[in-house]
């Protein structure tokens, strides 16, 4: 199975957030730049980032050599953390949202809705079966609303779809959880652990994150970035 491809677009992403019951207090915002001056403009608390990044080589030989590297160690994953893996292609986009609001379903007014059911329903699951949940629409309907929801908001964004084109790109969420800061990909074997940060020092610690993403693909400018905020509403 293969979903449309949803755009990095915060306007259709928070009527897919909200569709699916985020209270409209939380919003996605374009991140506009990871200097300190542009960091500045992001409303507070911000919750995650998504990240959306090219799929290239220099991205598959790094993300080979750092498996490679933390099998031989034992970072530390905290037991919350939410964590689901990507078997549906296209889906990158929904999982990211998912893991940005499983890991801060404490901080967020979770409303009865489409989210808050499938996070009930996969509490108590492993990665891969959280997984493979999205496969199960014949006999989900919980899991066949949120795929519908992903299907009418992807048609909202402004690029022609055909969920059988080869996608360049990918999303993946940036959080806090426990203290530290993780980087939750459905397609990599475990969690990121990137080392220890607050909420008061999140968004920083985000941004160099995305920065070395941005640095190991220097050439390609095809990286956006939002993050999930607190807004005035």
């Amino acid at each position: 199975m293969a979903l449309f491809p949803l755009e990095s677009n915060p306007e259709v992403l928070n009527k897919f957030l909200h569709k699916l019951g985020v209270s409209e207090k939380w919003q996605l915002v374009d991140v506009f730049g990871l200097e300190d001056e542009a960091l500045n403009w992001i409303p507070r608390p911000a919750l995650a980032f998504i990240l959306l990044f090219p799929c290239s080589d220099k991205f598959y030989e790094h993300a080979a050599q750092q498996k490679s590297e933390l099998q031989q160690q034992d970072q530390i994953v905290v037991p919350d953390l939410y964590y689901m893996k990507q078997y549906v292609s296209n889906a990158c986009g929904t999982i990211a949202l998912i893991h940005s609001v499983a890991n801060n379903a404490e901080r967020i007014d979770l409303q009865d809705g489409i989210f808050k059911t499938f996070l009930d329903d996969s509490k108590g699951l492993s990665p891969e079966e959280r997984g493979k949940l999205l496969q199960e629409l014949p006999n989900n309907p919980h899991v066949m609303d949120m795929i519908n929801a992903h299907q009418e908001l992807a048609l909202e964004g402004q690029t022609e779809l055909n969920p059988d084109e080869k996608v360049n790109h990918h999303f993946i969420a940036l959080v806090e959880k426990g203290g530290y800061l993780y980087e939750l990909d459905g397609r990599k074997e475990f969690p990121i652990n990137h080392g220890k940060t607050t909420m008061d020092t999140f968004i920083d610690d985000a941004a160099k994150v995305c920065k070395d993403f941005i640095a190991r693909d220097a050439e390609d400018v095809n990286f956006t970035v939002m993050a999930l905020t607190a807004c005035d509403k």
